[in-house]
C-alpha cells in the first residue's frame, strides 16, 4: 500500500473512532474499585455474564487471564470456545492503569494504539467476584474464581448494573463446562 492510501486509511479510521466516541451512550465517571490491588487480581477469571459483543458472540467457557509484563503492563488472555465451529478462540492484548494503581481504572488494547475502558466498579475483599464496566454502556462483565458466582453477589452486581444503566436483560450467561 502506497504511503497516500496508508495515510487515507489512518485518517479515515481516526475520523470513524472520533464520530463513534462523540456519539456512543457514555458512562462518564464511573466510581472504581480503591483501593485497588493488581497482586491480588491477577490470574484466571472466570465470565459468568457478559453484554454480548462482536469478538464473544458464540463463546462458550470464556476465560480472562491476567499477568504482569516487565514493562508495568499487564499481559491479558482473553479465550473462549466458538461452539458453531467447535474450536478455540484466542486474543491477546495488554492493559495500563489510567491513572493510579490503586484504582481500578484500566484501559485495555487488542488492537495497537486503540485501547478501551477497562473499570472495576464491585469487588468482593477476597478478589474473588469482579463486576467490570467498559467505557459506555455497551459492556460489562461479571467474573468469578469458580465457574460460578454466588446467587447474593450475582443479585448485588445485577442491581448496581441497572442502577448504572446498563441494559441487564441482554446479559449473555456464559456456559462454563
Amino acid at each position: 500500500m502506497d504511503k497516500k492510501k496508508s495515510l487515507l486509511l489512518l485518517a479515515t479510521t481516526a475520523a470513524v473512532t472520533l464520530a463513534y466516541n462523540a456519539l456512543k451512550p457514555v458512562k462518564s465517571k464511573v466510581k472504581v474499585v480503591e483501593p485497588f490491588d493488581i497482586d491480588r487480581y491477577l490470574g484466571k477469571w472466570y465470565e459468568i455474564a457478559r453484554l454480548d459483543f462482536k469478538w464473544e458472540k458464540g463463546l462458550s467457557q470464556v476465560t480472562a487471564t491476567y499477568n504482569k509484563n516487565d514493562d508495568g503492563s499487564i499481559a491479558v488472555n482473553n479465550q473462549g470456545f466458538l461452539d458453531h465451529k467447535n474450536k478455540w478462540k484466542q486474543s491477546i492484548g495488554k492493559a495500563k492503569f489510567k491513572d493510579s494503581p490503586k484504582k481500578g481504572a484500566l484501559k485495555v488494547s487488542f488492537f495497537g494504539p486503540f485501547y478501551s475502558g477497562y473499570h472495576i466498579v464491585k469487588l468482593d475483599h477476597n478478589y474473588q467476584y469482579a463486576l467490570v464496566f467498559g467505557d459506555n454502556l455497551d459492556y460489562m462483565w461479571i467474573l468469578s474464581r469458580e465457574k460460578n458466582i454466588p446467587d447474593e453477589v450475582k443479585l448485588a452486581y445485577l442491581e448496581y448494573a441497572r442502577k448504572s444503566g446498563f441494559a441487564i436483560e441482554n446479559l449473555v450467561w456464559t456456559q462454563q463446562d
